[in-house]
């Protein structure tokens, strides 16, 4: 398994890191923390560039709101070190769905699959 790891990370760019990535943070990185999804985030040691090593594909909706923030030099606090407040209507944090099985089908969508029953509407009939 080791070394189909190293080869699927040679050849593809969207499952963690690529090895020039991998070496890049090895040599300039440092690490300043992790989300709750395995995510890890890195700084530079000039503290200059931030990026994010993702736990699995890469998908930039996966990085919750806090750590876009730290991300995009928004604040200079992680939010493991200065968590955002949160208020009581607040739902946690969710990826994107958009493009996968789990998206979000309204009633009378093609991606359902039966008709929505309707009781406000009456079809048009020849006469």
């Amino acid at each position: 398994m080791g070394i189909l790891n190293t080869l699927l990370r040679a050849v593809t760019w969207w499952n963690g890191q690529t090895l020039n990535t991998q070496l890049f943070t090895w040599r300039k990185g440092v690490k300043v923390g992790e989300d709750d999804q395995g995510n890890i985030y890195y700084k530079s040691r000039d503290e200059k560039k931030r990026w994010v090593i993702f736990n699995g594909e890469a998908e930039a909706s996966r990085v919750a709101p806090d750590w876009h923030g730290w991300l995009h030099h928004t604040w200079d606090e992680t939010p493991e070190e200065k968590p955002l407040a949160r208020k009581s209507w607040e739902k946690p944090h969710t990826e994107n769905l958009t493009g996968s099985a789990l998206s979000y089908a309204p009633a009378g969508s093609i991606r359902r699959g039966a008709p929505a029953e309707r009781q406000d509407y009456e079809a048009w009939q020849p006469e």
